[in-house]
């Protein structure tokens, strides 16, 4: 593990949320597979993994519209597209919807992810690869630190496939990477097995048991009540 990633993943692991990464994608998933995501990042960042040229000297206006044309060829739903600046650098947001986790891989949008959600035994079974597309590397300098892909999940997680945080608050995942290494070509995989039961379904699935025991338990009361009411009435 290269020196300067493995002191930037200590620090990651040392501050945890606190981390500011050059490059993410950073996932909210649904048990049917329904999502949201937000990639922020470097633009020559974005050039490297995701191809996104705008016309060279393109100002902010037309890096956005091209981010946005980007996404919604990829059939999702954009809800925002920004640029904010961070020490002097420029890193370009979207947040967008999709409809399948697993029909976004591959596409113009996410030609660096491979992704996929399946059922297997009742549970869920997250898996994927996030990895610079094939072909010669886009030129990018001055550009250290970390990247990284990481998911809020839906229910809970029964195991993850080597998230070196582990399962963070909020029941979320991350997997960070060094850019250099990413760069180079060095693919990150991640992974998890969850259950198929969102925690608010289960929670609310819980709460509607609970109510129909007691009102059960209230009947069985009352219908007691009234049975001895009638037997006093019949002796007297």
């Amino acid at each position: 593990m290269p020196r300067r990633f493995a002191a930037a993943l200590l620090l990651a692991l040392s501050l945890r949320g606190c981390v500011a990464y050059e490059y993410e994608h950073e996932f909210w998933l649904r048990v049917d597979g329904s999502g949201s995501v937000n990639v922020t990042g470097r633009p020559e960042l974005w050039a490297a993994f995701k191809g996104l040229s705008p016309p060279k000297g393109a100002d902010g206006e037309t890096l956005r519209r091209v981010a946005r044309d980007l996404f919604e060829r990829s059939g999702l739903r954009v809800r925002r597209v920004t640029l904010t600046t961070r020490h002097g650098q420029r890193y370009l947001f979207v947040a967008a919807d999709f409809a399948d986790v697993n029909r976004i891989g591959g596409t113009a949008a996410f030609p660096d992810l491979r992704i996929g959600l399946s059922r297997d035994a009742g549970r869920l079974v997250l898996d994927g690869t996030w990895a610079r597309p094939p072909g010669p590397a886009a030129a990018v300098s001055n550009v250290e630190g970390l990247m990284a892909v990481r998911f809020h999940l839906p229910s809970r997680i029964y195991d993850h496939k080597n998230a070196p945080l582990g399962v963070e608050r909020g029941n979320i995942l991350g997997w960070p990477q060094g850019v250099g290494p990413a760069l180079e070509g060095s693919a990150l995989a991640f992974g998890a097995t969850l259950d198929s039961r969102s925690i608010l379904g289960s929670t609310v699935a819980l709460f509607a048991a609970a109510i129909a025991g007691a009102l059960a338990l209230l009947g069985i009361v009352f219908a007691l009540v009234v049975r001895r009411g009638r037997r006093e009435r019949a002796a007297v």
